[in-house]
């Protein structure tokens, strides 16, 4: 009987893990411009890496990928062309919003 607890306990806590990691995919920003040097604005509850025209959050938060973490990251550091984890980005109407924060 306690194997099978145990074995039972394992199988949730791998599932546990994956989900995890699938939800830890990183928010990736292709920015218009160029940053001058390294920065790391913080949007949408998480800390970006910028360098040149790509930040990415390796660890982002539940609001990261919105349209709301998206205008956060504009404002500081200009507009974007694409934004989003690699299995979901935003859409053309959901960037055209976000840029509309962008910094002039």
């Amino acid at each position: 009987m306690k194997l099978h607890l145990t074995a039972a306990l394992a199988a949730v806590a791998a599932a546990a893990l994956a989900t995890s990691a699938m939800a830890a995919d990183p928010v990736v920003a292709k920015l218009s411009a160029a940053t001058k040097g390294a920065t790391k604005p913080v949007a949408g509850g998480a800390v970006f890496e910028c360098l040149g025209d790509v930040c990415a959050a390796r660890t982002p938060s539940s609001d990261t990928a919105t349209v709301r973490g998206c205008k956060e990251l504009v404002r500081q550091v200009g507009a974007v062309s694409a934004f989003g984890p690699g299995s979901k980005q935003l859409s053309a109407e959901q960037l055209a919003s976000c840029n509309e924060s962008a910094r002039k």
